[in-house]
């Protein structure tokens, strides 16, 4: 029977998944298969997938990535390995944005940002007091390296301006608006419209403050363009920033944006 174990098409005899265990590994060794991970024995068929990990142990680089996957649901990494996503604006949202796709391996990230990392960014954006003072660009790019090495991170260290939109994104998949200032989102969500128009778009609005966070959603607004937020509460006097709801946007976006990547364009 072929197997696909840690990666690898292999001819096994067995019936049932503890055991490939027993051939591949010992009784201590977690067994994922299919993305599940199974704590009772069950049986295996014609092109399954397992991951067979030993705890503790560091495995083989050729077998760290299809590990590092075991939990995907199948047939989805080979997808996201593929797209090419851009990132504009490394903080609350950019920056745990691009920590989730690294996670679930989207291929190629473009990171672009002109900021350093200050103070006031720990309490929602994805850096650590060890980054202060560093690029936005340089800091988040270390930390993808170290979650994810099988992925290419590609940094700008520039202001995003109408006149280099262009140049900046294309031959993306999607463009993730992830700014502070509504005159920045329109900017670039209206720019790339225009001129990249095979290039979708996940914008957000809507995060601040403490509401409910059921309020945030994710909302089709036309054929490229996609808002994540309640669509309400901005960031104001009185009203700030907070890491709850800012995550829960950024994983609506993050969400989309790994649905676009497999060619589900509804919400």
């Amino acid at each position: 029977m072929e197997l696909i174990i840690n990666g690898k098409k292999t001819e096994l005899n067995c019936n049932t998944a503890f055991e490939v265990r027993e051939q591949i590994g010992n009784l201590q060794d977690i067994i994922i298969l299919n993305g599940f991970q199974i704590e009772e024995n069950c049986k295996v068929k014609e092109k399954d997938s397992l991951a067979i990990i030993r705890k503790g142990v560091l495995p083989k680089r050729d077998e760290l990535e299809s590990m590092m996957m075991a939990r995907h649901t199948p047939n989805v990494h080979k997808k996201l390995k593929k797209g090419k996503v851009a990132i504009a604006g490394l903080g609350g949202l950019g920056s745990n944005i691009a920590v989730m796709l690294a996670r679930i391996g989207v291929g190629q990230l473009l990171l672009v940002d002109f900021d350093v990392v200050e103070p006031s960014n720990l309490n929602r954006q994805n850096y650590y007091i060890s980054h202060l003072g560093m690029p936005k660009t340089e800091a988040l790019k270390k930390q993808i390296t170290e979650i994810n090495p099988f992925i290419q991170v590609v940094v700008r260290k520039i202001k995003v301006t109408e006149e280099n939109v262009k140049e900046l994104f294309s031959g993306y998949d999607v463009i993730c608006e992830a700014f502070d200032k509504p005159e920045m989102k329109s900017m670039l969500v209206n720019t790339a419209l225009a001129e990249l128009p095979d290039i979708k778009v996940v914008s957000a609005s809507g995060m601040a403050g403490y509401d409910s966070g059921n309020l945030i959603r994710t909302v089709k607004v036309m054929k490229n363009l996609y808002i994540c937020g309640d669509l309400e509460n901005g960031a104001e006097v009185g009203r700030g920033l907070m890491a709850p709801r800012v995550q829960i946007c950024a994983g609506h976006q993050a969400n989309m944006i790994l649905r676009l990547l497999l060619k589900i364009e509804e919400v």
